[in-house]
């Protein structure tokens, strides 16, 4: 008898949940129900005996992507899924260096940095090595160092072209040794030293290979290189790896995210069938056919094409804007409208494909008073007061941690410039050892001075804002001392509350004009230890505790670090969500609005020149497309304002690649005057019947056909094709005008001998 939880699934979806013990690659189109197939075929693999709870490894791209999983896990089966193996790449090879710390070469209580904490650190590394920050900038210092263990490279394995590469492949050395010496990690290093880990370890890789014979993956279209390495490392024979992803969703090249993962899964563990999940469970009919059909431009696909049960549903709406303004404006009236149907602000989005076009967006709602969110704000363990008493709890936790140290020695300000940190790091330097330990030396060789003398060794109270430079370090010495004695043995959000008050962190923001956001902040994090304590990982069954288990402050430093750059929920209103396509990937909407559908915006104009450009920013859009469930529009406008210049637009290539009969242009009350979206003359119909060019801003030209062209008309030309008219100079058999060709780029023409014709 089959178990209740297989009822409802539909036929692609109950065979990818009940298949044998065998490697598959699911190809989960948008709204396919992948989440649910993920969590059943685990269900399944348990219930039916063919693994033990313990014997599943589930990975994850998210870490609330990993909690939905257990949660969905344990309403399926009456089992405890505290121990099981189910996170994020980062979060898992982070618990397995804990448990082979000194197999792996760090310290049992090693600290993980966040992104901006690496920044840091690098900073200070170029600046102990008199390294030109102008030639070696910190964030290309960083990308070079995480491409090149994305890549799973050493810094001598670094191939060196030119004397730049071999100088940021000695920065990478010398990074290396620094977070060695201080003890701790950044995320590109937690995988990259667990794969060398299970690389070297014979008996280590054996044991995990016995150990978890069922490793199921999600989104693996997002998975880098080396991440697929590591997956690989577990493949002992009989292993089956379950990898469930969507090549048409694969949006993260920029991020190292490799597609062809998706073809070496299937040549490495012998994949016999591919599972294509096709019924959609969310869009109508006419989103999910201009979303096949778009998609279908692209050469490097494994090919699916989404369908749904449901009704076709209204035509896509478009508009052409004159202007972004009137872009903005159309957005707006569209939204009342549909906030006057009864659908809720928290149901609509607005996306858009750079950051730099919300500006026009945001100035409008503002204007109309409607209340907005920028989805992907600023995160919560990223906000500076947060950073701030994190890191007083890592210097607590790990002295040796030089960036934690640098962050807050004079937060709040004890009176220690930047000469005296600067005579520290070159004493720490001479010695070999870490600021805390060049601090020790300089608080002891104070105090016995001190006592030679026979002078008061008091240290000054620790939110002192202008201590004298000499008391300055030791008074933060005996600081983090007190702190570390008075914590020992306290609950975890005790110990963060007490840190808050003597770091003086809680009087300084008290001291703030605007300091209450922040005091709700730091209170909020003392909450955040509490519910981190309560929902703590058991040791899974069958494992006898030992003392590779970090302690409670450890465990939420690194829980702290890996949460860092997750979106956390903003309480308030209800609100209309703004965000860019990257961010919206995994979220739906009832509407949706993709704003700035130009050539050179959307697609963006890098992708011109990159490999697999085009095709990675037609995913972006498929991914556009599939967020909305019942009306989509689309939106563009002939002249927008990016970076203070005035562009003059042609549509996105995207229009032509959409079948006309699934869109239908509209005509808002402010669009004076008409002018057809289409390129290479391919009209939609227009509710108004008519096509005509555009006249903005005219500016005759005099020549031999002065009054056909302006700027900003659309025109045709037999060789360059369709492009717009960005610029003119000159008069009578001199005048010549610039177009903008979609395909030619820009070209000056000679009005006399141009051959153009109107779009």
């Amino acid at each position: 008898m089959s178990p209740g939880f297989l009822s409802g699934l539909n036929e692609q979806q109950l065979e990818a949940v009940t298949l044998p013990r065998q490697s598959a690659l699911v190809l989960a189109g948008a709204g396919s129900g992948k989440t649910r197939v993920l969590t059943t075929r685990a269900a399944w693999l348990i219930h039916t005996g063919q693994l033990s709870p313990m014997g599943l490894m589930a990975v994850t791209f998210t870490n609330k992507a990993a909690k939905e999983m257990l949660t969905r896990i344990s309403a399926m089966l009456p089992i405890n899924t505290r121990g099981m193996w189910v996170g994020t790449f980062h979060g898992l090879c982070n618990r397995m260096l804990r448990a082979h710390f000194r197999e792996a070469g760090l310290p049992q209580l090693f600290q993980i940095l966040d992104t901006q904490d690496q920044l840091s650190v690098i900073k200070r590394l170029l600046k102990s090595l008199n390294a030109d920050e102008e030639r070696f900038p910190p964030r290309q210092v960083q990308w070079f160092i995480a491409g090149s263990k994305e890549e799973g490279l050493r810094a001598p394995e670094v191939d060196v072209h030119d004397e730049f590469t071999r100088r940021m492949r000695d920065i990478y050395a010398a990074y290396d040794e620094q977070c060695q010496r201080e003890g701790v990690v950044d995320f590109a290093e937690l995988l990259l030293r667990s794969y060398e880990l299970l690389s070297r370890n014979e008996a280590l890789r054996s044991h995990y290979g016995a150990r978890f014979e069922h490793i199921l993956v999600d989104e693996f279209q997002d998975t880098n290189r080396l991440q697929y390495r590591w997956l690989k490392r577990f493949a002992e024979p009989g292993n089956a790896i379950f990898a469930v992803g969507d090549d048409d969703q694969s949006i993260y090249a920029f991020r190292g995210a490799s597609a062809a993962n998706m073809q070496d899964l299937q040549r490495d563990f012998a994949v016999e069938r591919v599972i294509r999940l096709e019924q959609n469970y969310r869009s109508h009919g006419h989103i999910l056919d201009a979303a096949n059909a778009l998609i279908s431009h692209n050469r490097k696909r494994l090919g699916k094409n989404l369908w749904t049960s449901d009704a076709k549903g209204e035509p896509l709406r478009v508009l052409e804007a004159l202007t972004d303004l009137d872009e903005a404006a159309f957005i707006v009236d569209e939204v009342r409208a549909l906030r006057g149907d009864g659908v809720a602000l928290d149901e609509i989005a607005v996306l858009y494909r750079s950051n730099a076009q919300s500006r026009v967006i945001e100035h409008a709602l503002f204007k109309a008073g409607m209340p907005y969110r920028v989805y992907g704000g600023l995160r919560f363990f990223e906000r500076q007061e947060i950073k701030h008493a994190l890191a007083y709890l890592r210097l607590v936790a790990n002295p040796g941690d030089d960036g934690a140290l640098v962050r807050i020695i004079n937060f709040p300000a004890r009176g220690i410039g930047a000469r005296s940190l600067e005579q520290l790091q070159d004493a720490a330097r001479e010695r070999g050892t870490s600021l805390w330990g060049a601090a020790l030396l300089k608080s002891e060789g104070r105090r016995q001075k001190a006592e030679e003398n026979g002078g008061d060794t008091a240290s000054p109270s620790p939110i002192t804002q202008h201590a004298s430079p000499g008391k300055g370090i030791p008074s933060f010495v005996a600081l983090i001392e007190r702190m570390r004695e008075a914590t020992s043995g306290l609950p975890l959000p005790e110990t963060i509350e007490h840190i808050v008050e003597a770091s003086g962190l809680r009087a300084h923001y008290r001291a703030e004009k605007e300091g209450a956001d922040r005091l709700e902040n730091l209170s909020e994090l003392i909450n955040a230890a509490t519910i981190f304590i309560a929902e703590r990982d058991v040791q899974p069954a069958g494992e006898a505790p030992g003392t590779d288990e970090p302690d409670e402050l450890t465990a939420f430093l690194a829980h702290a670090a890996l949460e860092a750059g997750e979106h956390q929920a903003q309480a308030g209103a209800e609100a209309l969500q703004l965000m860019t396509v990257h961010s919206a990937k995994g979220l739906e909407f009832h509407s949706v609005f993709i704003s700035g559908l130009e050539e050179g915006l959307f697609p963006h104009e890098n992708s011109l020149t990159e490999a697999d450009g085009i095709e990675e920013e037609r995913r972006l859009m498929y991914v556009a497309l599939t967020r909305a469930r019942r009306r989509l529009y689309l939106s563009l406008a002939q002249s927008r304002m990016l970076h203070g210049q005035t562009r003059y637009n042609i549509a996105s290539r995207f229009f032509q690649e959409i079948p006309d009969g699934l869109m239908r242009r509209i005509s808002p009350a402010f669009h004076v005057q008409s002018s057809r979206f289409n390129v290479s003359g391919s009209a939609s119909a227009t509710e108004g019947g008519g096509v005509s060019t555009l006249n903005t801003e005219p500016g005759t030209l005099n020549a031999r056909n002065a009054g056909q062209w302006r700027v900003g008309q659309n025109v045709v030309h037999p060789t360059f094709g369709t492009g717009v008219i960005v610029n003119s100079e000159g008069r009578g058999p001199e005048a010549r005008v610039q177009v903008n060709f979609r395909s030619g780029g820009l070209k000056w023409l000679m009005l006399e001998y141009a051959r153009l014709a109107p779009a």
